[in-house]
């Protein structure tokens, strides 16, 4: 497989799984959980332009992955947080493992583990997950 090419049951891009993502937790933040987000703060959590997300944006909510009124919050929808989770659940493993069994500095995990998240398959990652999870490795939320 070439670097470029993600495994066939990944079926965004690697920049919708980050967007997904970032609404995903920026949707779980305070007391806020399951609600809709706007998008100046998807801007702003990713360092990408108003412009980006607008674009991103639309593509997800093609795909069927977001809502969103024209210019208005953005809410996920049910298949748009199952995939959301998901990527994050990925996320949180990695992390856990680069952090817990290897000693990588978190900061440093947490760039890593955006980067390989997007590489690695369905199945591989949930057979990773139970792996962490037989050796006592808590996938924090």
């Amino acid at each position: 497989m070439a670097r470029n090419d993600l495994p066939q049951d990944h079926g965004l891009s690697k920049a919708g799984e980050d967007y997904l993502e970032a609404i995903y937790r920026l949707s779980r933040e305070g007391d806020q959980d399951g609600a809709s987000v706007r998008s100046v703060d998807v801007a702003n959590q990713l360092g990408v332009s108003k412009a980006s997300v607008s674009k991103t944006l639309s593509v997800l909510r093609n795909a069927g992955m977001i809502e969103q009124m024209r210019y208005g919050r953005v809410t996920l929808t049910d298949e748009g947080e199952r995939y959301a989770r998901r990527v994050w659940r990925s996320h949180r493993a990695l992390r856990a493992f680069l952090v817990g069994e290897l000693g990588v500095q978190e900061e440093v995990a947490d760039e890593e583990a955006c980067l390989m998240e997007h590489y690695l398959s369905h199945d591989t990652i949930d057979r990773w997950c139970g792996y962490l999870e037989r050796q006592g490795i808590a996938i924090e939320e």
